[in-house]
């Protein structure tokens, strides 16, 4: 075995116990952490496969931009734990139940599968060659020029989910000042001011 076979065992490990983590640990901080670990883990693995311009982005964005956030989101919410895990005890027979039920459609799925005759082909002649295009670049000509409509579809897709997310979570509060714009442009000069004669020695 290689230092390659090693690594991508240590990575492969590390990053199932992680995700094992993530369900596991009792304080959401802790999974947050395992949830970071397993995506620097996968980013070894994006390495160790020649897909050094994924790693990197998986460490970019998903470590560094919406690793961090949930983190501080989790941090910041005053959340009872106690209750929530009370809760959640109530739904635990429901949840269990559908979890075996996903587990037997995978073994279901992995144990009829087959490898088509012309899979490997097909996989080869959609991406350039290796020793002609290095992987960044082979990257973006199939998404920007192969899948462009798709990818803009996609970038569609999210753009709606976060102003649907805006709009299902924005609530106005009477007890909570807000600067409106539009009332301030419109407001009267001679309303918006007015001068009192302030007599020396007194104030307002």
């Amino acid at each position: 075995m290689t230092v390659a076979d090693y690594a991508f065992y240590a990575f492969a490990s590390i990053t199932v116990l992680a995700g094992l983590m993530v369900t596991l640990a009792r304080n959401p901080v802790h999974s947050v952490l395992w949830l970071i670990l397993a995506f620097l883990s996968a980013s070894g693995l994006f390495v160790l496969l020649g897909a050094e311009f994924v790693a990197m982005l998986l460490i970019i964005v998903y470590v560094g931009a919406v690793a961090v956030l949930f983190l501080f989101v989790v941090m910041m919410l005053d959340i009872d734990f106690a209750e929530l895990k009370g809760e959640m005890s109530q739904y635990a027979p429901l949840g269990l139940l559908i979890g075996v039920v996903i587990v037997m459609q995978l073994v279901l799925g992995v144990g009829a599968w087959q490898t088509s005759v012309g899979a490997e082909a097909a996989r080869a002649a959609v991406t350039p060659d290796i020793a002609q295009v290095e992987n960044t670049r082979a990257l973006g000509l199939l998404m920007y020029d192969k899948y462009l409509l798709l990818f803009q579809l996609s970038g569609l897709v999210l753009l709606v989910a976060m102003i649907g997310a805006i709009v299902l979570t924005l609530r106005h509060r009477r007890d909570v000042k807000r600067q409106n714009v539009m009332h301030q442009m419109w407001r009267d000069p001679a309303k918006a001011m007015e001068v009192k004669d302030v007599k020396s020695g007194q104030g307002l």
